[in-house]
């Protein structure tokens, strides 16, 4: 699935896009479930938020909703599931296992940027640093509508200091598009990126809806690490000291 050139660009610039990972069929499911969790259908009782920060009542700008597969254990035994377990087995050795997964909704119009950051903001210290996140594209993903920007090679360089300004939402810290790529992708096509990658995405301009799938992936010893120290990701940030 992964070919040598991609694996080679993949380890230099921190993030890499594969096309039609899903098929038709695949994406018929996948946007029945996602349209499911974001109507209310399945229950998730504090692992929904809205990554924007906002307060308002009426309107979720960012919907985050976090591990969908513990509420829907199907969703594992699945394509994407399968599928992006043995990408990440390919890119970062044969220890690798699903961390947690999440659901990033940018609703029509909200024009709400997900702000830059590196994930590994959120984690606790590890001593084995592999960590990548596959970023499944439900609706094509575009500029106007919020598709991932990374900043090449910056997974090799140290965290940068992150902080959340309003007390709640997403860590933020400086990025520019200047320094990075834009990576549009097609429905069922991935984006995937090292943990310590720096990436953002501009809010959603557009009358459609942005829904992306993203799974994360790390070491089987590091995950018990974090189990051990009570990190499941089920939506309580800390940032790293």
């Amino acid at each position: 699935m992964i070919s040598p050139n991609q694996l080679n660009f993949f380890e230099q610039e921190g993030y890499l896009a594969l096309e039609d990972i899903l098929s038709v069929q695949d994406m018929t499911f996948y946007v029945q479930t996602y349209d499911a969790f974001i109507n209310n259908e399945f229950d998730t009782s504090n692992l929904r938020s809205d990554l924007s920060g906002k307060q308002d009542n009426d309107k979720e700008y960012i919907t985050q909703i976090m591990l969908p597969s513990r509420i829907y254990p199907d969703l594992l035994q699945l394509s994407m599931h399968q599928k992006g377990l043995a990408i990440a087995r390919q890119l970062l050795g044969e220890d690798m296992i699903l961390d947690f997964d999440m659901l990033i909704n940018k609703a029509p119009h909200t024009n709400q940027p997900t702000p830059w950051h590196q994930d590994a903001a959120y984690w606790i210290d590890m001593p084995d640093k592999r960590a990548l996140s596959i970023w499944f594209a439900i609706d094509e993903a575009t500029l106007d509508n919020g598709c991932m920007w990374y900043t090449p090679k910056s997974h090799k360089l140290p965290l940068r200091e992150h902080h959340q300004p309003l007390g709640k939402g997403a860590l933020q810290c400086i990025g520019s598009e200047g320094e990075s790529m834009a990576v549009p992708l097609k429905p069922g096509s991935c984006a995937i990126h090292h943990g310590h990658t720096l990436h953002y995405s501009r809010g959603n301009s557009t009358s459609g809806h942005r829904r992306a799938f993203i799974l994360n992936f790390r070491p089987k010893k590091m995950v018990e690490l974090e189990r051990e120290q009570g990190m499941d990701h089920s939506g309580n940030r800390q940032v790293r000291a």
